[in-house]
């Protein structure tokens, strides 16, 4: 969880950093349009002014000057009207055609200057107007840069979890061949030696079923080659392996359609999920109640669902239920339905989910794969 914690303060830093960045970048911003704002109609009343000058010219004014002031203007939009609302002269207009309504926006804005009956129009300059813009362009970059970084340290922490998976899966296989070699070895000669004792096969079902787990534990990390099996089958296998090594005061009881179904999957890895699905749903209902396992045959998918009447489980855990380490039982690593998920949707592509739960009443987990 450590790992973890580490994520989600990266990501807090991340998001709190885009905050101020685009907060600072507003706030100057907008400090440096009003500055050019005010520059702009500093800029235009001295244009109202030389337009001012030229319309009452006399043989003293310098016309040279005037005109300068008039013609320097090279980037502000600015319209002339006369009384009755027509347009005298505009500058630096790209939109020649609809210079009236231009014209009437200024003055509904209030960018307007009174000059000797006529009304000297003006709008921001394209520089300006880009200024304005700049700092939302520049939120979104920052935000798409945080993304980008919160993806980043998403992607590096499920790989360094399924370098976790693929090592811990390999060594167990590893550890648990040579004893259960022996095991099977051992098995063997006291059937020889006692041919007529009863418990010698119910040891060598256990002793097959550890080699069955460090077969599961050796898939891990690789891509098995799904091929067609009987969905029917596997739901069988597991309730029968999990009548025997559960209590008689649980009730585990299949659903199956009467034609078989087939599926493309690796059978032995897909009963693991299923079992694990069963055991929780039996601690969940510590030791007594009612587990129904049902299949369904929709045409393109198969649906699997795990039903149980324990005690459910809260609203705010069933997004952390498939988390590594997540665990509500005193004893446990919180693995198994991370597991699940990991064969479920890594080496099936299908999906898990909780459907239904209720505190009190039970939990029913979904397993769909397509066909």
């Amino acid at each position: 969880m450590q790992w973890t914690d580490r994520i989600r303060q990266v990501k807090i830093i991340l998001v709190v950093a885009a905050i101020v960045i685009a907060v600072v970048s507003l706030l100057v911003s907008h400090l440096l349009v009003k500055d050019l704002q005010r520059e702009e109609r500093n800029k235009m009343e001295t244009w109202a002014e030389a337009l001012h000058a030229l319309n009452n010219a006399d043989e003293n004014t310098d016309l040279s000057l005037v005109l300068n002031v008039i013609q320097s203007n090279n980037t502000i939009p600015v319209i002339v009207m006369n009384k009755e609302g027509g347009i005298d002269d505009y500058r630096n207009i790209s939109d020649t055609l609809n210079v009236a309504a231009y014209a009437q926006r200024m003055v509904q804005a209030g960018d307007t200057i009174a000059v000797d009956g006529q009304l000297v129009c003006y709008d921001e300059s394209i520089l300006l107007k880009r200024l304005a813009q700049y700092p939302y362009w520049q939120l979104g970059i920052v935000m798409i840069f945080v993304v980008v970084a919160i993806f980043a340290l998403l992607a590096s922490k499920r790989a360094e979890q399924n370098k976790v998976w693929v090592g811990l899966s390999k060594e167990t296989a590893h550890q648990l061949g040579t004893p259960i070699s022996s095991l099977m070895a051992w098995v063997e000669i006291l059937k020889e030696n006692y041919p007529d004792d009863e418990l010698i096969p119910e040891m060598d079902k256990d002793v097959k079923r550890l080699e069955l787990v460090a077969e599961r534990f050796s898939k891990i990390g690789s891509l098995p080659e799904p091929v067609d099996a009987s969905m029917n089958n596997v739901l069988v296998h597991v309730v029968d392996y999990m009548n025997r090594r559960t209590s008689k005061k649980v009730e585990i009881v299949n659903h199956l359609p009467e034609e078989e179904v087939i599926v493309k999957m690796n059978a032995q890895l897909f009963e693991w999920v299923i079992e694990n699905l069963c055991k929780n749903a039996v601690d969940a209902m510590e030791g007594k109640g009612r587990i129904d396992l049902t299949l369904t045959d929709e045409g393109t998918r198969v649906v699997v669902e795990v039903s149980d009447n324990g005690k459910g489980i809260r609203k705010k855990d069933i997004k952390n239920v498939f988390t590594p380490g997540f665990t509500t039982k005193k004893r446990g690593w919180g693995l198994g339905l991370s597991l699940a998920k990991r064969i479920v949707e890594e080496y099936h592509r299908g999906k898990i989910f909780v459907k239904e739960s209720e505190v009190g009443v039970g939990t029913t987990f979904r397993v769909e794969l397509w066909k």
